[in-house]
């Protein structure tokens, strides 16, 4: 991630410094840079010379004391809160009165890097997705505590590199990890109640929602250790909120570290000779599927809006541009009859019994109502 912010912010002609304790992580992206830069030097998605001029730009160090001119900062290490507040405190000694202080973090609250700030006004989230150049979406972050004019200093920064901004309060998850849950907890719990297995779930998504990539495929590409781990996050930050509750069967994958196409086994095997199973491509089936997994999706987009998360359209355009979805949700929502997407909720419900269920109050009143979010 961090190689990648600095290639983007490289390319937009500023100076860069990529900093990191370990010499052989600099070294690696290093090398990672110049490789890339030279694939599209050689693909001509830029000529010889800015791929040049680009790396250039970039400086590699190991010493904290380098980033003391840098006028911001982005921490793109591991996700726990105490090791990024301890580089915060070291920043923060290091760096002029001016410098924002920007967090990468995909789930992480930013008041809680930020409290340990003397200056936590200039503290705030700047979340990327991966891979850093090919994805536009950036979520913009500010924390209670973040001054105004870092917020919109941020954007216009980001905005400025080419990139899609949208504005999110500092929640768990903020609107993409949030939102996204769904689509991998209810296919996981389809999968456990015997209802069908990965490769029919993902081709019932594929076929009828559109989606790119079916959950199971899309988690093995993310890695199951950092979706696992995102989802424990959101679950507990929200006082582990039931619909947001991980699963067994994830939590058995990223302990046996069986992470995705990265260790050569996930949901399904990626090994040299493997073939990929074949879907049950069971129509009626197909569509229960996808009803149901979009009913939940929906629900969550809605239930963001309702509290406020950010504005309809960062919502629709945050699920679009940050992981790829076929259509924004609450415009999609519309699309499908929100009576509808409350009927299935409701029935699953009263089926299950379960909160995992329970219909957002605004969906309930714009259903009773006949209203659209457009």
């Amino acid at each position: 991630m961090g190689a990648g912010i600095a290639q983007v912010a490289a390319t937009a002609g500023h100076q860069v410094i990529v900093f990191d304790t370990n010499q052989a992580a600099l070294d690696k992206a290093k090398g990672n840079l110049e490789i890339t830069l030279k694939k599209l030097s050689e693909k001509q998605k830029i000529t010889e010379q800015a791929a040049k001029e680009i790396f250039g730009r970039i400086q590699f160090a190991t010493d904290l004391n380098q980033f003391k001119n840098c006028d911001l900062i982005i921490e793109a290490v591991v996700e726990n809160l105490e090791i990024k507040q301890k580089l915060f405190v070291d920043l923060e000694a290091t760096v002029s009165e001016n410098c924002i202080l920007a967090s990468n973090t995909s789930s992480l609250s930013i008041a809680s890097i930020a409290s340990v700030c003397k200056n936590a006004a200039r503290v705030i989230g700047i979340h990327f997705f991966n891979p850093v150049p090919l994805m536009p979406l950036v979520e913009i972050i500010p924390a209670l505590t973040t001054g105004e004019a870092v917020t919109v200093n941020s954007k216009k920064l980001i905005d400025s590199w080419g990139k899609i901004t949208v504005l999110t309060k500092d929640t768990p998850g903020f609107i993409v990890n949030r939102v996204a849950r769904s689509f991998y907890g209810e296919s996981i719990r389809i999968y456990e109640e015997g209802i069908a297995d990965f490769a029919t779930i993902d081709w019932a998504m594929k076929t009828f929602g559109g989606f790119k990539m079916g959950p199971f495929e899309l988690m093995d590409f993310i890695g199951n250790d950092i979706n696992y781990k995102v989802t424990e996050s959101v679950w507990t930050q929200f006082f582990y909120e039931p619909r947001f509750k991980p699963s067994l069967t994830q939590k058995r994958l990223y302990e046996a570290k069986w992470f995705g196409r990265k260790s050569g086994q996930g949901y399904y095997n990626y090994a040299e000779g493997s073939v990929m199973p074949k879907p049950k491509q069971n129509e009626e089936l197909g569509k229960t599927i996808f009803y149901r997994v979009v009913a939940m999706l929906m629900n969550e987009a809605v239930d963001a809006f309702y509290l406020q998360l950010a504005s309809k359209e960062d919502i629709d355009t945050a699920m679009t541009k940050g992981v790829n979805y076929p259509k924004g949700l609450l415009k999609w929502a519309d699309e499908l009859g929100l009576q509808n997407i409350l009927d299935i909720l409701e029935n699953l419900y009263n089926l299950y019994s379960e909160d995992r269920y329970r219909p957002c109050v605004l969906l309930k009143t714009m259903a009773k109502k006949g209203e659209t979010f457009y």
